[in-house]
């Protein structure tokens, strides 16, 4: 098997940067019931007009938006609908994790509490 090439391995490490910050998955699962403009994200966001601005900018250079311009207002929209689908195969991995540690911990604590060398549990 030959080596991923290194510009193949910047381009991929990129994009999960790009999907590595907080408000920026906060924007993009506000967008997912569709567009909507810089305002509405600012309020639902609870955040500056500046920040969102910052955020929408990296996502939109990197193609993960797509912008139009309705008069004075700007409407942002996800252009993949496969950035969702990724961010539930990651949180559907996350939520298999923590519900098998649940389960470690469920077994714990019922065998922590079993009498052990013959004392009983006090109840």
């Amino acid at each position: 098997m030959e080596p991923v090439p290194t510009e193949v391995v910047q381009q991929v490490a990129a994009y999960f940067g790009i999907l590595s910050e907080p408000m920026r998955l906060k924007i993009l699962s506000l967008l997912r019931d569709g567009e909507k403009c810089v305002q509405d994200l600012v309020e639902a966001t609870a955040t500056s007009q500046a920040n969102v601005s910052k955020h929408l900018k990296v996502m939109l250079q990197a193609g993960v938006l797509s912008r139009r311009a309705e008069g004075t207002s700007a409407y942002y929209s996800v252009s993949d609908d496969l950035t969702f689908e990724l961010c539930t195969l990651v949180c559907d991995r996350i939520a298999s994790r923590i519900e098998a540690q649940a389960q470690h911990f469920r077994t714990f604590s019922l065998a922590s509490t079993a009498p052990q060398n013959g004392l009983r549990a006090k109840g």
